[in-house]
């Protein structure tokens, strides 16, 4: 409860509001005990769910993050105490809605996914770079290059089973993969938090099924990346 009246605090703050210095004082206290409680698996269960969720839905686990911090379920790490600004919850809405129904429309997914692998990636790892920050620019570094391949190990295992997916005339396959993803991406964030422990067996077993998919559906990585480099190169020419 302390944690909540926190973080219910430092949003006033940023909205221009503020509450007399004792009361501030005491509940920063509350913060610091708290923050203190994340211990290292804590933090690198973190970083790799942050990694490997924004290769999905890089919008929904910014604005679900930085709610878990407003709402002081989760004590977020200095490095991404940003997450929790009324501006970027406002942006980061919006765009989870956007995305919630452009991911809903055959090939304009395929669309949005490749605009996107220019984002999603380095997001990705600026992300699990900032839970450690520049406290600890060791792990911190080690973090960033964990969440960069992790977010673009799981947008290319998006990106490849949606065209092969989106080769099929009816569009309720493309709606129910969809929707498992929308769901997988809270399920990742939650279990990060709560248990990093069984997270971590998780996310190894996600890799593994990752990787298998991409050899599976070789064909339609080659498509994938045929139509990233032919964007690519476009864009270079515009340029």
């Amino acid at each position: 409860m302390d944690t909540l009246w926190f973080n219910i605090v430092q949003w006033l703050h940023t909205l221009g509001l503020h509450v007399d210095g004792g009361t501030a004082r005491a509940v920063g206290d509350a913060a610091a005990t708290a923050t203190a409680r994340l211990d290292m698996p804590s933090l690198l269960a973190l970083a790799a769910a942050l990694g490997w969720a924004s290769g999905f839905r890089l919008y929904a686990v910014v604005f679900l993050v930085g709610m878990m911090g407003v709402l002081g379920w989760m004590p977020l790490p200095p490095g991404l105490a940003m997450l929790q600004h009324p501006l970027v919850l406002m942006v980061s809405g919006f765009m989870v809605m956007v995305e919630f129904f452009a991911d809903k429309v055959p090939w304009v997914d395929s669309a949005w996914d490749a605009i996107h692998a220019f984002i999603r990636v380095p997001a990705g790892a600026a992300l699990a770079y900032g839970v450690f920050g520049a406290d600890n620019a060791t792990m911190a570094v080690v973090a960033g290059l964990l969440g960069g391949s992790l977010s673009a190990t799981a947008l290319a295992t998006k990106m490849t089973t949606r065209a092969a997916v989106n080769t099929s005339p009816e569009p309720f396959s493309n709606w129910g993969l969809s929707f498992f993803e929308d769901g997988l991406v809270v399920a990742v964030v939650w279990l990060a938090t709560q248990h990093p422990v069984a997270f971590g067996i998780a996310l190894v077993v996600m890799v593994v099924v990752s990787l298998l998919l991409l050899v599976v559906l070789f064909k339609f990585l080659r498509a994938v990346v045929r139509r990233l480099s032919s964007l690519f190169s476009g864009s270079a020419k515009v340029a």
